[in-house]
């Protein structure tokens, strides 16, 4: 091996999500003097919409090869099918192309997320040219994830794990415990500035400009525990009698084929809070947001790590949540925010009163958080303890 090692991450998926994100500010933040940094992103479907490339394009300094993978394992439609029937006729020149090019640049590991065809892709590619695997496992993991993921956990050489919680149950599911690596995860504080002026936020949805006012950002769909915080907003409301909320993301579709956006605005109903409640559906503007709500709140249950909270936390606003999953790793409890048992709705009301009420401590708050960010919690960080990883990795 060279001075240098030399990553190959892998995004088989079109789209651009959490995960992505974390990967992203790996490739970002390697410290170039240790690493070369490469990308097999998945080309696109030909139609000129590919918005993971477009993302990852924007980083500086990294090898990035667009690539046709073969279709994923998950349920697809005809018309998804046709769609994508330019990269499945390519993948099979494109994967030995790949294979080559790990060969060609002296690849060392190859690094991809826990979806199934990205954690397939990296073992299989790592196996097929010699080289150590790394799967990045970003959920809790559980025997009823699909085989081709559960394959590649298995198989690679190294598991990143997101937080102690994540870790646990990748073990507890029959993953060596040597072979699991914890990487917190981190973001980039120079992206969240608490100078931000949410006040349009406030202007757009009619809120007044003094009323105490909660935010929870994320996709809407049950463990995310908006249901739960519709329940705790009208007990909040006996004692906050002008208390809003805001909820702020793209609606999910749950099992039984309803919109679970549709099942909470009839909650707020029947709770008689829903002329205090705006869905604002999925918005970029998520810095705004957190600028111009008092507290964040997302009561999740068993969340794997919660990276809203880092973003909430990087611009000063204080966290209420659960005591359960990953987020104690990351909200600490009396000092960045307030957590409360799963399923205990009188004490999430009252976290949330007691906030909302003292603004002395939500500023303490507040600013603890933004510390630990720019402290610990930031994509350097991670991307470092990533680095030595690898390094351990390579060693053995």
């Amino acid at each position: 091996m060279g001075d240098k090692i030399n990553v190959l991450f892998l995004h088989s998926q079109n789209g651009f999500g959490a995960d992505s994100a974390i990967h992203a500010h790996l490739m970002r933040f390697l410290d170039r003097e240790r690493f070369t940094v490469h990308l097999a992103c998945n080309a696109g479907d030909g139609s000129g919409h590919a918005p993971a490339l477009n993302r990852f394009r924007e980083i500086p300094d990294m090898g990035l090869r667009p690539t046709h993978f073969a279709p994923g394992f998950r349920h697809r439609t005809r018309e998804t099918l046709l769609r994508e029937f330019r990269g499945a006729i390519a993948f099979p020149l494109d994967s030995a192309g790949l294979a080559r090019y790990v060969r060609r640049e002296g690849i060392h590991v190859i690094h991809g997320t826990d979806r199934p065809r990205d954690a397939v892709y990296a073992v299989g590619l790592a196996k097929l040219t010699g080289v150590k695997s790394v799967v990045h496992v970003h959920v809790a993991w559980a025997h009823g994830y699909s085989g081709p993921a559960k394959w590649g956990v298995r198989n690679a050489d190294a598991v990143f794990s997101i937080s102690r919680f994540v870790t646990g149950t990748i073990v507890a599911t029959g993953t060596a415990r040597e072979r699991v690596h914890t990487i917190l995860n981190g973001i980039d504080p120079s992206r969240w500035d608490p100078r931000v002026d949410g006040r349009e936020v406030r202007r757009d949805f009619s809120i007044p400009a003094n009323a105490p006012l909660l935010a929870s950002v994320s996709r809407l769909f049950s463990r995310k525990g908006q249901r739960e915080l519709m329940h705790a907003l009208a007990r909040v409301r006996e004692r906050v009698p002008d208390v809003w909320l805001l909820i702020v993301g793209a609606d999910a579709v749950e099992v039984h084929g309803g919109s679970f956006t549709e099942e909470l605005k009839l909650l707020a109903r029947e709770l008689g809070v829903a002329d205090r409640v705006v869905f604002t559906g999925e918005r970029s503007d998520i810095a705004r947001i957190m600028a111009t709500c008092d507290v964040f709140s997302m009561p999740s249950h068993e969340e794997p790590f919660g990276l809203v909270f880092l973003e909430a936390m990087a611009m000063q606003k204080p966290v209420v949540a659960l005591d359960d999953g990953g987020t104690p790793e990351v909200v600490d409890h009396g000092r960045s925010g307030l957590l409360s048992p799963a399923g205990d709705i009188d004490a999430l009301a009252a976290n949330i009163i007691t906030l909302l009420g003292d603004a002395t401590l939500r500023d303490r708050m507040g600013a603890y958080g933004r510390t630990r960010v720019l402290d610990y919690f930031n994509a350097q960080r991670m991307a470092r303890d990533a680095g030595d990883a690898y390094g351990a990795l390579l060693r053995h």
